[in-house]
C-alpha cells in the first residue's frame, strides 16, 4: 500500500516545492518547516495547519491545485511547543519573519484548534482574516485526556503513536481513504518523541476557544458525515460557537478529507476565499481570476451551501 507516497503528484510536489526551515525563537531547536508556494506578491496567503499526526506535506494536493489557480499557499509543521500561548507567540513571530500582516488559516483537527487560539490571541491587533476549520474542535476536554496531558512528555514514542493511531478509523473504508490513512501513518512515523508529545499536549491540555474574541472573522466549518475522530457533540458545539459560519459538508472523507477528497476540499477552499477577491486580503493573484471562473464557482457555491 502507501500509494500516495509513490504517486506522480506527490513526487512532482516534492521535486518542485522546496521545504524551508525557519527559526524565530531564541531557542534554536524550535524549527518551523514550511512549503511556501504561489505568487510572492500576495500579502494575505492561505496557511495550512496540520493535525497531530501531520507534517506540512499532508496538504500537497491543496498546494498543487490552489497554486495552479493563482493562490499563494503556505503549509507548515510546528516546532516543539508545550502550551498554547507559546505556540501563538511563536506563530506570530513566524508571520513577522515572513512579513505577513494578515493571513487566512485552514486548520485540520489540532490545526483548527490552534488556528482559533491564534485568532483569539491576536484579537486586539488581528492577524487572522478568515478561518477554514476542518474536522476541528473548540474545547480540548472532548478528548477526556486533560488529566494525562502533563505526562505525554514522559511517554516513549511508540506509546504516543499508539494513542494517535487509536483515533484513526478502523472500520472498512474505500481505497482512497485507505491510501490517505497509510500516508498519515507514514507521516506519523517520521515524527520524533518530543514532536508527538508536544502536539498531544497541545491537543489535550485543558483549554477552550473564547468565541467573543473572534466573532467578526469569516469562518467556514468543514466536516464529514462518515466516521472521524470527532464526536457529533464536538461538531454541534462548533456550529453553536459560529452560528454565522458557512458549512462545507462532505458525505465521506474520514479524518483526512484533504487527502482522499481533495477535489471537494479544494473547491470549498476556493468558495471560502472567493469573498475576498478584489480586496487587499485576496489570497489569489488578481490577474488569475477570470469572470468565467468566478461564475463557475458561484454556481458551485449555491449547491454546496445547502444544509444536509
Amino acid at each position: 500500500m502507501g500509494e500516495i507516497k509513490v504517486s506522480p503528484d506527490y513526487n512532482w510536489f516534492r521535486s518542485t516545492v522546496p521545504l524551508k526551515k525557519i527559526i524565530v525563537d531564541d531557542d534554536d531547536s524550535k524549527i518551523w518547516s514550511l512549503y511556501d508556494a504561489g505568487p510572492r506578491s500576495i500579502r494575505c496567503p492561505l496557511i495550512f495547519l496540520p493535525p497531530v499526526s501531520g507534517t506540512a506535506d499532508v496538504f500537497f494536493r491543496q498546494i498543487l491545485a490552489l497554486t495552479g489557480w493563482g493562490y499563494r499557499v503556505i503549509a507548515l509543521q510546528y516546532p516543539v511547543y508545550w502550551d498554547h500561548l507559546e505556540f501563538c507567540d511563536g506563530f506570530r513571530k513566524l508571520l513577522d519573519h515572513l512579513q505577513l500582516d494578515k493571513v487566512h488559516l485552514f486548520g485540520a483537527s489540532l490545526g483548527g484548534f490552534l488556528a482559533q487560539k491564534f485568532a483569539e490571541y491576536t484579537h486586539k491587533s488581528p492577524r487572522v482574516h478568515s478561518l477554514i476549520l476542518c474536522n476541528a474542535f473548540s474545547d480540548t476536554s472532548i478528548f477526556n485526556q486533560t488529566w494525562t496531558a502533563n505526562s505525554f512528555w514522559l511517554m516513549p514514542a511508540f506509546m504516543l503513536k499508539k494513542i494517535v493511531l487509536g483515533n484513526f478509523s478502523s472500520g472498512p473504508v474505500d481505497p482512497l481513504m485507505a491510501d490517505a490513512i497509510d500516508f498519515m501513518v507514514d507521516r506519523l512515523e517520521s515524527l520524533g518523541q518530543s514532536e508527538l508529545a508536544s502536539r498531544l499536549t497541545l491537543n489535550c491540555q485543558n483549554s477552550y476557544v473564547e468565541p467573543h474574541k473572534i466573532r467578526d472573522i469569516p469562518v467556514t466549518i468543514m466536516d464529514v458525515f462518515d466516521q472521524s475522530a470527532l464526536s457529533t457533540e464536538a461538531k454541534e458545539e462548533m456550529y453553536k460557537l459560529y452560528p454565522n459560519a458557512r458549512r462545507a459538508h462532505l458525505k465521506t472523507g474520514g479524518n483526512f478529507p484533504y487527502l482522499c477528497r481533495s477535489a471537494e476540499v479544494n473547491l470549498y477552499v476556493q468558495i471560502h476565499l472567493l469573498q475576498f477577491h478584489g480586496t487587499k486580503y485576496a489570497a489569489i493573484d488578481p490577474s488569475m481570476v477570470s469572470a468565467e471562473e468566478l461564475e463557475v464557482q458561484k454556481g458551485n457555491l449555491s449547491i454546496s451551501q445547502e444544509e444536509p
